[in-house]
């Protein structure tokens, strides 16, 4: 059964309708719901259950009571479950966030306060593009430059870039809503601003695509899933918010795996532009994809477990998941509280710095935001940095893909870098951390679970989103808090290591380092590294200190500016067929 939606886009659980609202209190009856497809998941009340199912239940969290110990548990899980039940009486908004907020600060850690002077490196004015193609890939740098001078006009590229999404989307099934309108009017505007002396600040009219997480009133927020393809939500993501003020222009809603996972949604399977039979990887897929074949000048993604660092491998863009708590989450879907993160992908690195100076701060809709200076500066000497390198990682790789990250740990040592060998820490239960997200996630779509509106979802295999919210259920409290009791230490352990380094360098897999990171709340920036046998791209992952995305963006430029990987497109939509 598909979730139902108001008129005003506020999402109607299955079971129960909001009646009324007096000041601050919501009052709400259960009404039955008369439908064709009733939910396939039974209340409680009606799924009695009996000693033995306790004594069968115990069995899958690895305990065993005796007998007189589960008789006198009994009448407690009635009460317990009893309690569930009247839960359940009253709706949540999916904006809704629990009253226990993640820190990812280790002891003693100090947010940090001094903010420098910054230096953005924009180049010079230089000469348009005759090339439109040329044009569509352009920087987010150049083409602020281009704008501002008055060289290019937004509804120019604008109207370049939804020209493209209309001839090479079918190829990649990236777009999920076309905003063609609402792009031109915003591009229109800026040109106006900028003809009366406005300027807004270097997205001023650059077009951008985001991913389809994020609420914007009258346009679906589907969150990739088919359940959810009809949902309307009657208010601006803050993300959103905040790029309107900037400047940009919002041309497209892009896929996201279904309820960020992978890269499968409703439409499709969003595809690789370098391989467009292979999928773009998840859950970002369509904000990686759209940037890689030239869509959009830059793009916003989310992350949990690699979503914004996977896609942007995969695609040979630059992607920079920022630290935990940069950028407000207000109005997006939720996956886990405690682990989402909202970032840039873009062309490079300075493009992420421009991107990520405009969309962080404190927001008082999202309480785990910190506000924290952002010292980019594109003149700083990267040799006083102190950089550690995964050696074992980096050596046992004998793909190409290894062959290209070895290259890439040399250009860093010709910047004049000392390399020092680094360990992560392994002495955790890292089996155990993935039931933080799948918890978290399993509250977020109680319902979706309960109405049987999951079974719904394109993917049902084992590894399948479907399949990990039914499982969630079974996760304990006790062990979820164990789990996170755990992850403390993780959080002292790196920051230790962390304190002896300014960034880390790591391949995209063969390590624990993107679950680590993304428990420990750290920023990450994926850096493409040139071309494997097969012709697609290769990357690293830079890892820095919380709230020092800078240094992480600064190194990137500075090994951006030595080599030409981020300048490299895939042939479909650049070159050979235009």
């Amino acid at each position: 059964m598909a979730m139902e939606h108001g008129k005003q886009g506020r999402v109607i659980i299955p079971a129960f309708t909001q009646i009324k609202e007096y000041g601050n209190i919501l009052c709400y009856v259960w009404v039955a719901v008369v439908l064709v497809g009733i939910t396939s998941c039974q209340t409680s009340q009606s799924v009695p259950f009996s000693k033995q199912d306790v004594r069968a239940a115990q069995r899958v969290i690895g305990l065993d009571f005796p007998k007189g110990r589960i008789d006198t548990m009994y009448q407690y899980l009635g009460r317990n479950r009893e309690g569930y039940d009247s839960m359940r009486l009253y709706s949540l908004d999916y904006r809704v966030s629990p009253a226990m907020y993640f820190d990812p600060h280790p002891d003693g850690f100090i947010i940090p306060s001094r903010q420098d002077a910054t230096d953005w490196g924009f180049p010079d004015a230089g000469v348009l593009p005759d090339s439109p193609e040329a044009l569509a890939f352009s920087p987010v740098s150049m083409l602020a430059v281009w704008i501002r001078s008055g060289q290019l006009r937004s509804e120019t590229l604008t109207k370049l870039y939804l020209e493209r999404i209309r001839r090479y989307d079918s190829s990649l099934h990236a777009v999920v809503t076309l905003l063609e309108e609402r792009a031109l009017a915003q591009a229109r505007r800026a040109d106006a601003e900028l003809a009366a002396g406005l300027y807004r600040g270097p997205l001023h009219g650059i077009p951008y695509t985001i991913k389809d997480l994020f609420a914007l009133p009258g346009t679906p927020t589907t969150w990739g899933a088919a359940p959810y393809k009809n949902q309307y939500l009657d208010h601006t993501a803050a993300v959103i918010a905040r790029l309107d003020t900037a400047g940009a222009v919002l041309l497209a809603k892009v896929s996201s795996g279904e309820l960020a996972r992978g890269d499968v949604w409703f439409g499709g399977m969003t595809r690789n532009p370098w391989d467009i039979r292979q999928g773009a990887s998840g859950s970002s897929a369509g904000s990686a994809s759209s940037v890689s074949a030239g869509l959009c000048a830059f793009a916003i993604g989310t992350e949990t477990l690699g979503s914004i660092t996977a896609p942007s491998a995969r695609c040979g863009v630059t992607g920079l998941r920022p630290t935990y708590g940069r950028v407000s989450r207000d109005g997006a879907m939720t996956l886990a509280w405690s682990m989402d993160k909202v970032g840039p992908i873009a062309r490079n690195a300075q493009d992420c710095a421009l991107v990520l100076e405009a969309i962080r701060g404190e927001d008082s809709k999202d309480r785990s935001v910190r506000e924290a200076p952002f010292n980019f500066n594109t003149r700083r000497d990267i040799t006083a940095l102190r950089v550690g390198y995964l050696k074992s990682a980096f050596e046992t790789d004998s793909t190409s893909a290894g062959a290209n990250n070895q290259r890439a740990l040399q250009v860093f040592r010709e910047l004049g870098l000392s390399l020092e060998e680094i360990s992560l820490p392994s002495h955790f239960p890292f089996n155990a951390f993935d039931i933080i997200l799948r918890a978290e996630a399993g509250a977020f779509f109680d319902v979706l679970v309960r109405s049987g509106a999951v079974d719904e979802l394109a993917e049902q295999q084992a590894s399948s989103r479907a399949n990990s919210l039914r499982q969630a259920r079974f996760i304990p409290a006790a062990e979820y808090l164990q789990a996170n009791r755990h992850r403390k230490l993780l959080i002292e352990e790196m920051h230790g290591l962390m304190q002896q380094y300014d960034v880390l360098l790591v391949p995209p897999g063969g390590s624990q380092q993107s679950l680590i990171t993304n428990l420990t709340g750290h920023p990450a920036l994926a850096l493409p590294t040139g071309l494997d046998k097969h012709q697609k791209p290769s990357a690293l992952i830079l890892i820095g200190n919380l709230y020092d995305e800078a240094a992480l963006l600064e190194l990137g430029y500075a090994f951006q500016r030595e080599t030409d990987f981020e300048a490299l497109h895939p042939p479909l939509f650049f070159g050979k067929t235009n």
